[in-house]
């Protein structure tokens, strides 16, 4: 799975449960009508239950500068120290959930479903709102263990 390259994400929620957040690179559009994404969340991590029970989330593609949030929410730093490493680059006031500012995209919305398969969850997010980045700087990819920002200029 090292060589399989996938776009960088921070799936973020508030709610009941609180807030919380976690680096995902198994995420992707699922169809347009309705609007649904997915994202593939580990069983046995700590976020499961609060994204499940929570509903609202937000999928926040990282644009090429937001390595050191990747690396925050990725596990490294614990769960309730998440935020507090890079708190400044939140907007909570655009949604009822955190909203990285800056990002390529951010995708809000409700998880309507969930499959489980093996270890790990298959949410299925219907958004509600989807947020484009403004200088379109690119993205960042997770490849061979490594991130890698993808700076190529976008032609009309």
């Amino acid at each position: 799975m090292a060589n399989l390259s996938a776009g960088v994400n921070v799936v973020t929620t508030d709610g009941p449960r609180g807030r919380a957040g976690i680096t995902v690179s198994a995420a992707c559009s699922v169809t347009d009508t309705p609007p649904t994404m997915l994202v593939c969340i580990n069983q046995s991590t700590y976020i499961h239950d609060i994204l499940k029970a929570n509903e609202r989330v937000c999928i926040n593609v990282l644009a090429p500068e937001h390595q050191e949030v990747a690396l925050a929410f990725a596990g490294g730093t614990p769960a309730d120290q998440r935020f507090s490493v890079s708190d400044d680059v939140w907007d909570h006031s655009i949604a009822d959930v955190p909203v990285l500012k800056g990002s390529a995209a951010s995708i809000v919305g409700r998880i309507t479903s969930i499959t489980a398969r093996g270890s790990h969850s298959v949410m299925f997010v219907e958004a509600n709102r989807v947020i484009v980045g403004d200088d379109n700087g690119g993205g960042l990819v997770y490849f061979q263990r490594r991130f890698h920002p993808i700076n190529a200029p976008l032609s009309a």
